[in-house]
């Protein structure tokens, strides 16, 4: 499994929360096993209380995307130590698949899985897949989604660092909502227009009587 994998479980906790909209997906047990995916080892050892645990990451690892989106990498970079710190990662070298014709091992990096419950499993992960990203692309490239009410976190992998968006479907909404306020705006100054040359027309016809 890639390194960079592991950055989606954080993008994936942040974003069970819409903070604008008042919005919580995050709410029972269950709620959280769903966020480990396939990983079903891991999720066998969610209980109730992880719940509480799991937002208390989350609002922490949305305070790095809002430093990094606002510009403030070094703060970004100062909270992201600080959950490495709390929640120390144990890589170990996996090959449980094989590749090639001669059927070698396809060695990577795996993060074991050794914390005393589910939620600091899920932190170590989630952290050192995001610092993994910070490094490897920068933390400009740390992001969250400019389509007003939302704001879920996204990591920007664009050749350009031109992402602004969660979705496509934010993308959408935010370029009709655009195209309506120019339209608008272009009624408005043709409707200024339109009584400027009236008002100009009265005027000349005052003046001429």
């Amino acid at each position: 499994m890639e390194l960079a994998h592991y950055s989606d479980y954080a993008v994936r906790l942040v974003n069970t929360e819409e903070p604008a909209r008042n919005k919580d997906a995050l709410t029972s047990a269950d709620d959280v096993r769903a966020l480990f995916g396939p990983s079903t080892q891991m999720a066998r050892r969610v209980t109730d209380t992880d719940v509480t645990r799991f937002r208390n990451v989350r609002g922490r690892l949305r305070a790095v995307f809002e430093a990094a989106d606002g510009g403030d990498h070094v703060l970004a970079v100062d909270l992201l130590n600080s959950l490495l710190m709390e929640f120390p990662v144990s890589p170990q070298v996996s090959g449980h698949d094989l590749v090639g014709p001669d059927g070698r091992p396809d060695w990577h990096i795996h993060l074991a899985d050794h914390p005393s419950n589910a939620s600091a499993g899920y932190a170590a992960i989630a952290s050192f897949g995001l610092a993994f990203h910070l490094t490897e692309h920068g933390p400009d490239r740390l992001g969250l989604c400019q389509a007003p009410p939302c704001r879920n976190a996204y990591l920007d992998t664009s050749t350009n660092r031109s992402r602004r968006y969660c979705s496509d479907r934010c993308a959408t909404r935010a370029n009709v909502a655009a195209y309506r306020a120019r339209k608008r705006l272009e009624a408005e100054e043709s409707a200024r227009s339109g009584r400027t040359a009236d008002s100009a027309h009265d005027s000349r016809a005052l003046s001429e009587l």
